[in-house]
């Protein structure tokens, strides 16, 4: 079953990275960012393929099964994203020619792609729970921590525009806010793959209570500032759609400036959310004295 799944996987992937790279898109963010999203997740099925064909996952000190439904739920995740970003913001403003056609079809390799990544994840989750699962895969911290990632991912591609906040310094912190979070969200996850989190010099609930109370003090003040630099008038911004060049007409081929800046205030605003919710989770842990004890190194 397992390998028959990654077959498909790996089938459905390369075919809609074919189709995504002959349309000559480099230039527009979203279809660049599909596209390596979709080479990210062939790359990662190729490997464990060959992890599996060669029985390399026992010589691993962490819990396989853990990381396949890790990698199950993300790259679900992330070619379902794919699957509704690309036709939304690239393949509507085609005209209709060849050139639409084969992005609509990479739209539903794509989708095949989420469907056999889905089907892999319900599949493992019906293992019997032995050593291979530790537990954290599919509890709320990792749900929190998978949704706060994936969102920061989605913001990536409509930051990639340097003219959205070059002139401005306090703009260009946000775009750190969101990469600096992205990062600490990506390791925290691999520690707990990784059971490293017995290693700390404090307890794990405290380890994340910090985190999760930094990152939600970074994303106030990026909530705060996006909007503030691009729609008031006062900081240089642009506070009606109508008066943005690229959404006047429909020469273009991509999602226009203003689009892009409010998609950027919308998933902040998101995010915010998601890290508040992470940060009364972990609160609420600290308070009633059931985190763990420090491990030891």
């Amino acid at each position: 079953m397992g390998y028959f799944l990654r077959t498909l996987q790996l089938l459905s992937t390369c075919v809609a990275i074919s189709l995504v790279g002959s349309l000559d898109s480099w230039t527009v963010p979203t279809s660049t960012w599909s596209f390596v999203i979709l080479c990210f997740c062939c790359l990662m099925t190729l490997i464990i393929l060959i992890i599996e064909s060669l029985a390399l996952q026992y010589r691993f000190s962490f819990s396989w099964g853990d990381f396949l439904l890790c990698h199950a739920c993300y790259l679900a995740l992330f070619c379902l994203l794919v699957s509704i970003i690309y036709p939304t913001t690239y393949v509507q403003f085609l005209p209709c020619n060849p050139s639409r056609d084969r992005a609509i079809a990479a739209t539903a390799f794509c989708f095949i792609s989420t469907v056999s990544y889905a089907t892999e994840a319900i599949w493992i989750l019906g293992w019997p729970r032995t050593g291979d699962f530790t537990g954290y895969i599919g509890s709320l911290p990792f749900l929190l921590k998978m949704l706060e990632t994936l969102v920061a991912c989605v913001i990536l591609p409509f930051i990639s525009n340097p003219y959205l906040y070059m002139d401005h310094p306090l703009l260009v912190s946000c775009v750190a806010v969101y990469s600096i979070c992205f990062i600490l969200g990506i390791m925290t996850i691999l520690l707990n793959l990784a059971n490293y989190e017995n290693w700390l010099p404090i307890s794990s609930s405290m380890f994340h209570l910090v985190l999760s109370l930094l990152s939600v003090l970074l994303y106030i003040g990026a909530l705060v500032l996006w909007p503030l630099y691009q729609f008031d008038e006062k900081f240089g911004g642009q506070p009606e759609r109508s008066r943005d060049v690229s959404c006047q007409h429909r020469l273009t081929n991509y999602v226009c400036i203003w689009d892009q800046r409010l998609a950027v205030a919308i998933l902040t605003a998101i995010n915010l959310l998601i890290y508040v919710a992470d940060l009364v989770y972990w609160a609420h842990h600290v308070s009633v004295g059931t985190e763990d004890q420090p491990g030891n190194s």
